[in-house]
């Protein structure tokens, strides 16, 4: 009984999977800046795959490098291509770890392109049962009746299967005869020339009476006088190196037998390890993680607390089933030390010996304080803010590592371990409290392994120079941040009720006009139904095609939008469909009884110290179209007579480069007070004295401005733009000459990253990266990007940090009746008594001006009204 083999076109699916989510390749990354939307995509199409074929052997071709053998015969071939975006590359290597852990071969050969690796293993299992995946119909030169051909349509879901009998009724021609059509009609994708002005049909309608090329020329003086006969005898040598060209390599020098592709075990921990990097929190969660040795840990149960139970230096805990402790109620609780833990119900905090001590000067122990710090106010608890915080400390020490877990914090630390929480609670629809005695267990073992971290987290925090940074900016900030969300801000249900139904009507009345435009009412939430509408109904002109048809895409849409008012008017209510679903209709669900909303700011996530918010993200919500302007209207004071304002720094991170690199020209134009975008704008496009900068001209030099900061590519400049990459990297390129000081900083953080193995902000946050020295390039060029932007984002976060903890602290001393309610990315918001608006005005914008000391002033800029949306 034959084996079966299933060779996959590595080169063809990545690339596929690159652009499966279309514009939300931005979305996919991970904690360190690494684009993961191909790795993502790639690994559903593989997991579908294997599960479809259960192969014996497989095998993943990947073209080793852009020349081949056949650049030696053509110089030529494949040449007018795309140049390959670097946020595809920097994945490829993960995508090749993906396929080695889940039990694949991977094969590149130096020379030789993904295809003839693939048409060699093909010739090799000759007498097995061959299945090959491939986005390129060049391969259906392969089929035979051993060797199919899955074509991918869409994914690897839809595919079209070709073998003989279907290559035949596609192109009446027999799969060996695919070559020759290739060297008659040519082929654009690799600029293989074929014979001038014949396509696929002429060579078709040749072939089916020829054969062959050979053939043909053997018989061209039978063919009647035409322009197609003088075409064919003048590229008759075209046409042979076309065919040549076109021609797999069924035998080339590959060291693989059949049996060094045999499908291997799937390496679980390489996998899981893959999976923590990439964030893939989904593939971890469906996959069965071996359990931790936990060892039981001694503990005391009480009932009744005494004096004698509390000192300085003991971890408190408090558990949660449910993650968002502003409507969760704790499920059990635990303090102590390495010595001696006490576990009981949650109600003992109310105790007045426990509230006291909570209250007190003593230094105590928490996972999350800001957490703790909420569910005691909740319980009209004081609880005094000399702390350590675990989940903090270890967050600084190494973002890399996901501080939330304390699975994984216990093997950082090398303490006593503690059980994976799905062993504990389960997952999904089982997931459930469990016994009282399990429960108790395993909050035993957390405060023991807490108990152990703390002082080998202030050792690190020692010796890494960042006891300062968790000390005064960290662990402050939490209170600040808990006391922000404990106090919430207030939501004016009735405005958001009244936006939902006018954005419903406003979303009815286009779909009519989009059917009215259209001759017909069709789904517009379907892209076969739309694409046929606007392509084949209509005749729009056809800018991209997809698997499954046309594109219609947000960048196809856009480039067509304004000749073509339907398009607009799509575009519109697809933009209005998300407002209303996800924000309008979404941010009425997150209102708690109070008539405010109660966000949970993530302190320990981002790489770059950025805060981060969720149940609801108020750090999300679309403010480049009226429509979602308007949202923030329905955010308000507390108190009706009061006032939102809101204070925003003015373009922080390009401040920070500037102070960072000390470039001369960017500091002069922010001592002078320029507007830094004109500023550059006169410079790449060379403008005189006089010479008015136009709005497209700042909006590309604003672009540049922050692409730079952002380290972002031409492909990534040219994106965002709509122009070439030709056209990207000439804006680049003008920005470095004008602004020396930018380059020589980014030249010489790269390689302060290689010596150090990090980088750091102005206050000594961290970031780690372990791909510096990467062999790969695109590993390393990423590596390299994320050295030069991160310091300048995660400074201009500790700036924020840093403004905020004194705002905060000045605001307590005074009598002003003003509390500070949000922080959105460069802005805080507050509400403030219009009797103290001038001063608290003024105090704000002083404590972010004078927050730091930079070579380049800071600026703020603030306003205020009876809405966030008045405000802004």
């Amino acid at each position: 009984m034959s084996k079966k083999v299933v060779l996959i076109d590595g080169s063809s699916l990545s690339y596929r999977a690159f652009y499966a989510l279309g514009k939300q390749v931005d979305r996919f990354v991970n904690h360190e800046g690494l684009h993961t939307n191909a790795i993502y995509s790639f690994k559903l199409m593989l997991d579908a795959l294997l599960e479809k074929e259960k192969p014996d052997y497989w095998l993943v071709a990947f073209d080793k490098s852009k020349k081949t053998f056949r650049h030696e015969q053509f110089s030529e071939y494949k040449a007018g291509r795309k140049k390959t975006p670097p946020e595809f590359l920097e994945q490829l290597p993960y995508i090749k770890e993906l396929i080695a852990d889940q039990g694949g071969t991977v094969y590149e050969l130096e020379g030789y392109e993904a295809d003839d690796i693939i048409g060699t293993m093909a010739q090799k299992a000759s007498q097995e049962e061959v299945v090959i995946y491939t986005g390129d119909r060049d391969l259906f030169q392969l089929v035979t009746d051993h060797v199919t051909v899955k074509w991918t349509k869409k994914g690897v879901k839809e595919v079209e299967v070709y073998t003989p009998e279907a290559i035949f009724e596609k192109y009446q021609l027999a799969p060996k005869q695919i070559i020759d059509l290739k060297g008659l009609a040519g082929d654009t994708s690799d600029n293989i020339p074929g014979v001038t002005k014949v396509g696929e049909k002429t060579a078709i309608k040749l072939l089916t009476q020829y054969h062959s090329v050979e053939n043909l020329y053997e018989h061209i003086d039978e063919l009647k006088k035409s322009k197609m006969k003088e075409h064919l005898i003048t590229d008759k040598e075209q046409a042979f190196l076309s065919k040549e060209l076109a021609t797999i390599e069924t035998n080339a020098p590959i060291a693989l037998s059949l049996e060094d592709i045999k499908t291997k075990p799937v390496a679980t921990e390489a996998l899981i390890e893959l999976y923590e990097k990439l964030d893939f929190k989904q593939f971890l969660k469906a996959m069965d993680r071996p359990k931790v040795a936990v060892e039981k840990t001694q503990y005391q149960w009480v009932d009744q607390v005494t004096a004698e139970m509390f000192h300085e230096n003991q971890v408190v805990h408090l558990e949660l089933f449910e993650e968002n402790y502003h409507t969760a109620t704790p499920i059990g609780l635990a303090w102590g030390d390495q010595e001696t833990i006490y576990v009981g119900k949650p109600d003992l905090i109310k105790e007045e010996v426990f509230q006291q001590f909570l209250a007190n000067d003593e230094k105590k122990w928490f996972f999350d304080v800001k957490k703790h710090w909420v569910l005691a106010q909740k319980e009209g608890i004081t609880l005094g803010e000399k702390v350590e915080d675990i989940y903090l400390g270890s967050y600084l020490l190494d973002t890399l590592n996901d501080s939330s877990d304390v699975e994984s914090l216990t093997e950082y630390y090398d303490v006593s371990r503690v059980a994976n929480e799905e062993e504990i609670y389960g997952k999904g629809a089982k997931r459930a409290i469990p016994e009282e005695e399990i429960l108790s267990s395993h909050l035993a073992n957390k405060v023991k392994a807490f108990a152990e971290i703390v002082p080998k987290m202030r050792a690190q925090l020692e010796e890494k120079n960042q006891m300062a940074l968790y000390e005064t900016m960290e662990v402050p900030l939490a209170f600040v941040l808990a006391k922000m969300e404990y106090r919430g801000i207030k939501v004016d249900v009735e405005q958001l009720k009244a936006q939902e139904a006018e954005l419903g009507a406003q979303i009815k009345e286009i779909e009519e006009k989009i059917y009215a435009e259209a001759g017909h009412s069709f789904n517009l939430n379907s892209p076969k139904q739309l694409g046929e509408v606007l392509f084949d109904e209509l005749g729009l002109p056809v800018l991209k095609r997809t698997k499954t048809g046309y594109s219609t895409s947000v960048d196809v849409l856009e480039k067509l939008e304004p000749d073509y008012p339907i398009v607009r008017d799509i575009l519109t209510y697809r933009q209005w469909s998300k407002l209303q679903s996800t924000y309008v209709t979404g941010l009425l669900k997150q209102v708690h009884a109070d008539g405010k909303v109660h966000t949970r700011y993530m302190q320990g996530l981002t790489q770059t110290g950025r805060l981060s918010s969720v149940d609801p993200n108020l750090q999300n919500i679309p403010v480049r179209m009226e429509e979602g302007k308007r949202i923030r209207k329905a955010f308000v004071p507390e108190n009706p007579d009061w006032y939102i304002l809101t204070s925003d720094y003015s373009q922080i991170e390009l401040r920070v480069l500037a102070s960072i690199c000390q470039d001369a020209s960017l500091e002069q134009a922010f001592r002078d007070g320029e507007d830094i975008h004109d500023s550059t704008a006169r410079r790449i496009f060379h403008l005189l004295p006089g010479e008015e900068v136009t709005p497209k001209m700042r909006r590309e030099a604003k672009a540049v401005n922050f692409g730079v900061v952002y380290g972002i590519s031409d492909y990534g400049l040219s994106e965002n733009l709509g122009i070439t990459r030709k056209e990207a990297k000439a804006f680049i390129d003008q920005y470095f000459h004008h602004y020396p000081g930018v380059k020589r900083y980014m030249d010489a953080i790269v390689e302060k990253a290689k010596e150090d193995g990090y980088v750091e902000t102005l206050f000594a946050r961290r970031r780690y990266l372990p791909d510096i020295h990467s062999r790969n390039f695109n590993v390393r060029s990423f590596a390299e990007r994320t050295a030069i932007n991160s310091p300048i984002q995660g400074s201009a976060a500790d700036i924020l940090k840093i403004a905020m903890n004194k705002m905060a602290k000045e605001l307590e001393n005074s009598n002003y009746r003003a509390h500070l309610l949000l922080q959105v990315h460069d802005e805080v918001i507050l509400e403030v008594h219009p009797e103290d608006l001038e001063a608290v005005q003024a105090l704000v914008e002083k404590t972010m001006d004078e927050a730091v000391k930079l070579s380049v002033p800071l600026v703020t800029d603030s306003s205020y009204g009876k809405t966030w949306y008045d405000a802004k």
